[in-house]
């Protein structure tokens, strides 16, 4: 039996609006305090907080719907929180500290916490209205592809980063033939050079897939029932379509805090306490703007929760001077498309002032560039043997000069590393001063 955290004394009430993963790793956390405010939380979705992240091996049928949950509707209710699924709230009044949803529920707060996240981006192409054109966000995007997939032969995936790969494996993986149009020159440019791109392009054509890079959509077309049929290209190539998939990204889910008169940039403007404009209101994960920056990984947003956490369940002013706030640090993308394993940081394409260090395995389908300055690691982008990509990162993050390890870089971490503690070993030992 699940334990059950009872409300402690404070009479603080907390409204997180959005049951997303960001709002689910909040309710964790403050769990995890010894003191912590009423928890009520806001979804939209009927179902409970998932792992969004898993929705790509559902859509091939790889695993069971199940397994996406993070917790039960009776496990808030065993914590104490008031879970109200279903409903979008429509309105914040910030004088009375009141929001109002949908379905006409009235709640009051003391803090409020939007973790709206984001909405898929959708480019200007004629025909996007059409029926069978589909976004994959959600569990609901997630179903209605399968049954796409079970009703149609012919499937157009616009968008070649990330989501546009899995969303294209998955309905290859249920029987489709899949065409997957990429705007740029190359597959996931964010985060891969073209070498890197071109192997991972070789491996998916290998598996069926049609890529068109260089694509630009002039238009998707409709049948006599207006459902989607065809896409058109610019150079006037002909895709059939009995279903198309948008994933060219996401926008931040912004709407609600422009209702509620917040300072509204891209994302809900937050200061490094994860505050908002209004004092009472916070915004965290895909929603929230901090100097100028957006969120997509869960990385920083997860750094975002710790602080935003301290600060709710934070006793008094004193504590709030001596707690560091969210502070923006590098990231490194590590990701498992299809299968094949990606690890990268730092610039995608080199600088002059770089150096370029490169190894490739076609044997073994591995493949590795480090980009450095002055002996410093300040790029690298791994495909297929991932496995020293952290080392790297941390490297590079410390700006060590590597020099003396220079020659043993690309064969991994094991080795590089021996090279640097043998040359620290063999460095004079600084002698040892009295202190006056």
């Amino acid at each position: 039996m699940p334990q059950r955290h009872p409300v402690t004394s404070t009479t603080d009430r907390l409204i997180i609006v959005g049951n997303g993963m960001a709002g689910h790793r909040l309710v964790e956390a403050l769990l995890a305090r010894p003191e912590r405010p009423a928890i009520t939380v806001i979804g939209a979705e009927t179902a409970p907080a998932y792992n969004r992240i898993l929705l790509s091996p559902l859509l091939a049928g790889e695993m069971g719907r199940d397994a996406l949950t993070l917790r039960s509707a009776e496990w808030y209710a065993e914590q104490g929180i008031e879970l109200v699924l279903g409903e979008r709230v429509e309105s914040i009044d910030r004088d009375a500290r009141t929001l109002t949803t949908d379905a006409g529920r009235r709640l009051g707060y003391d803090r409020l916490v939007l973790a709206t996240g984001s909405t898929p981006a959708r480019p200007p192409v004629p025909g996007l209205e059409l029926g069978c054109v589909h976004v994959f966000r959600d569990l609901h995007d997630a179903d209605a592809l399968a049954r796409a997939a079970e009703a149609g032969r012919n499937a157009v995936v616009i968008g070649g980063g990330l989501l546009g790969l899995e969303a294209a494996e998955g309905l290859r993986k249920r029987g489709m033939q899949v065409s997957l149009l990429q705007r740029e020159d190359r597959l996931m440019n964010r985060q891969l050079d073209l070498t890197a791109a071109r192997l991972l392009e070789s491996e998916l054509r290998g598996r069926g897939l049609d890529i068109h890079t260089d694509a630009q959509l002039e238009r998707l077309e409709a049948d006599a029932e207006g459902q989607v049929c065809a896409a058109l290209l610019a150079d006037g190539t002909h895709l059939a379509a009995d279903c198309v998939v948008v994933a060219i990204g996401i926008v931040p889910q912004v709407e609600l805090g422009r209702v509620a008169e917040l300072e509204v940039n891209r994302g809900i403007v937050v200061d490094e306490w994860l505050t908002t404009s209004d004092p009472a209101i916070h915004a965290l994960g895909e929603c929230c703007e901090h100097l100028g920056n957006l969120y997509g990984l869960v990385e920083p947003i997860w750094r975002q929760v710790e602080v935003l956490t301290d600060k709710l369940c934070r006793a008094s002013a004193e504590s709030a001077e001596s707690t560091q706030g969210y502070v923006e640090k590098p990231t490194a993308t590590k990701l498992k498309v299809s299968g094949i394993s990606l690890y990268a940081f730092g610039p995608t394409e080199p600088e002059p002032e770089h150096e370029v260090l490169s190894y490739r395995d076609p044997q073994q389908g591995d493949y590795r560039r480090l980009l450095l300055r002055d002996g410093r690691l300040e790029g690298a982008v791994l495909y297929g043997d991932t496995a020293s990509g952290p080392w790297y990162f941390e490297q590079a993050l410390a700006g060590r000069d590597l020099s003396v390890c220079r020659a043993a870089l690309l064969l991994g971490a094991a080795d590089a590393q021996a090279l640097l503690d043998d040359a620290l070993n063999e460095s004079p030992q600084r002698p040892a001063k009295e202190a006056a």
